[in-house]
This record gives C-alpha cells, sequence and structure tokens, in this order.
C-alpha cells in the first residue's frame, strides 16, 4: 500500500470500534478525512459527533452527521484522531494542523483515544517533528524566549491563526526524552495555551497501517 492507501486503511479500520449509538470525538488531518468519509456510511447507527475543528465541522456536516458541542455532552465514550508522530508508548507529537487545543480537550474528555496513522508516523523516540505550541499572541515573543532555555529553536507560524484566535509556534530541535516531563514544563509557560506533546494522556489504542495491514497496537506493544 502507498500512504494514501495506508492513511484510509487506518481510518476505515476505526470504524470497528465504534459503539453503536454512540457520540464520536473527531479530530483533524489529513487521515482523519478518510475517517470522516468512513463515519459517513455508518451515521444512522451514531447519534453525532465532537468536533475537534472548524475544518472537521464543516466535512461532517457536509456529509450530515450531526455535530454537537462538547459542553452539550455528558458522556464521550471515543476520539478518533491522527498524530505527527508517535512513540511505542503511544504518546503523541500533534498540532501539524493547528488544532492541538481542542484536539487535546477532546481526548481528556473521551474514555477511549484511538489513534489511526501510517506506519511513517510510528518512531521510537519523538522530536523530529516540530513540536507545536499555541500562545497567547502578546506573549509570542516571551514564550520563544523561554523555550530556547528549555534548548528548543522556536520558529513562528507566520500568516496561521488557530480556531481559537491564537498563535503558533513550532519548535524545531528538541530532545525530548521524558515527554510528560516536558510536556508539563511547557504548558507551565505563562502564555502558552496549550502544546502539541500529548503524554500525560496518550492514546488508548493505535491502528497503524503499514505495507500489508493494519495493526492495532497498545503501549510498550512495537510491531
Amino acid at each position: 500500500m502507498n500512504q494514501h492507501n495506508m492513511k484510509q486503511a487506518a481510518a476505515t479500520a476505526a470504524i470497528e470500534l465504534i459503539p453503536p449509538q454512540s457520540i464520536v470525538g473527531v479530530g483533524t488531518g489529513s487521515t482523519v478525512t478518510y475517517f470522516i468519509e468512513a463515519l459517513a456510511t455508518i451515521k444512522p447507527h451514531i447519534e453525532g459527533a465532537v468536533s475537534s475543528s472548524h475544518a472537521s465541522t464543516k466535512h461532517l456536516q457536509a456529509l450530515g452527521i450531526p455535530v454537537l458541542e462538547l459542553n452539550d455532552v455528558a458522556e464521550l465514550p471515543i476520539y478518533v484522531d491522527g498524530a505527527d508522530e508517535i512513540n511505542h508508548d503511544l504518546q503523541m507529537i500533534k498540532g501539524g494542523g493547528g488544532a492541538l487545543t481542542r484536539e487535546k480537550i477532546i481526548a481528556a474528555a473521551a474514555k477511549e483515544f484511538v489513534c489511526i496513522a501510517d506506519q511513517s508516523k510510528y518512531v521510537s523516540k519523538l522530536g523530529q517533528f516540530p513540536l507545536p505550541i499555541e500562545v497567547i499572541p502578546m506573549a509570542r515573543s516571551y514564550v520563544a524566549r523561554e523555550i530556547v532555555k528549555l534548548g528548543g529553536d522556536p520558529v513562528y507560524r507566520s500568516g496561521f491563526t488557530t480556531d481559537n484566535g491564537h498563535l503558533i509556534l513550532d519548535i524545531h530541535n528538541l530532545n525530548i526524552t521524558q515527554a510528560i516531563e516536558l510536556e508539563q514544563r511547557i504548558n507551565h509557560i505563562s502564555g502558552v495555551v496549550t502544546c502539541g506533546l500529548f503524554a500525560q494522556r496518550p492514546a488508548d489504542h493505535l491502528l497503524l497501517a503499514t505495507d500489508t495491514k493494519v495493526k492495532q497496537l497498545k503501549a510498550a506493544q512495537k510491531v
């Protein structure tokens, strides 16, 4: 399978994990696009979706899937999203599309977090992909200086604004050996909304598409 086919295969496999008559948390990104299309095939059997971005909301609504606000949902049994990188502990870097804050909120609210990815995203160590950080606009320069103290090289994502009205710094050259600790340190910098490390709340399951099949993995269960 090529990468296009792998993304589609992982996304389609996630449909089998959706509980009947449930509300489904839906992430953002190229692999999730395939998941949304697959979700439309079972829309009579779900109550609706909670979306992590304006882009996913538009796609869901265009396919006739009701979109609900998280504040109006008492229980969210499952959240399905992709990753920019995911390690063997199912900790992730997310936010290449800029939806990291809403993604992190929905992941925290969900009972089960399922990551769908192709094999290029599966790594032994996080950090090759730049770590996105969502920041309050007035704090951009201050946060960048604090990140330099942590050994990272921040790059302002010029011309981009998140759905929350904030900015993104993409952090290069971070040595991510203790992902939970680093996530906490970055999130405690004043002006940071959240960072794209999903380590404190990793995925519960990974549907990893390889050249030949889709494998379902749990933390520390290597390919």
